[in-house]
């Protein structure tokens, strides 16, 4: 094999290696995060869920960070969410 067709296919090595790390670090980004109901952080219609009666469900509450409407956030960061009215409340808020 010459020196420029060696020079080549350590070239080709070393993109396909590249790739493929590339690809197994994008995989790793878009594991799923472990999450948990958060009240009170949401902003008017952005909740995930539960905003009381009379509402189907997400992106229906009326307020900014009303109490019985939640947004799922990684697990653990809820109660350290610091909003205009208060911090997030892993149970609704009055």
């Amino acid at each position: 094999m010459n020196r420029t067709a060696a020079t080549a296919a350590l070239a080709a090595v070393l993109v396909l290696s590249a790739g493929v790390s590339m690809a197994s670090a994008d995989d790793h980004a878009k594991a799923k995060v472990e999450q948990e109901k958060c009240y009170g952080v949401a902003k008017a219609g952005e909740n995930d869920c539960k905003a009381g009666a009379g509402t189907s469900c997400a992106g229906t509450s009326k307020a900014d960070y009303q109490g019985n409407a939640w947004k799922h956030v990684a697990k653990g960061t809820c109660v350290t969410i610091k909003t205009p009215t208060g911090m997030g409340s892993l149970t609704p808020k009055a």
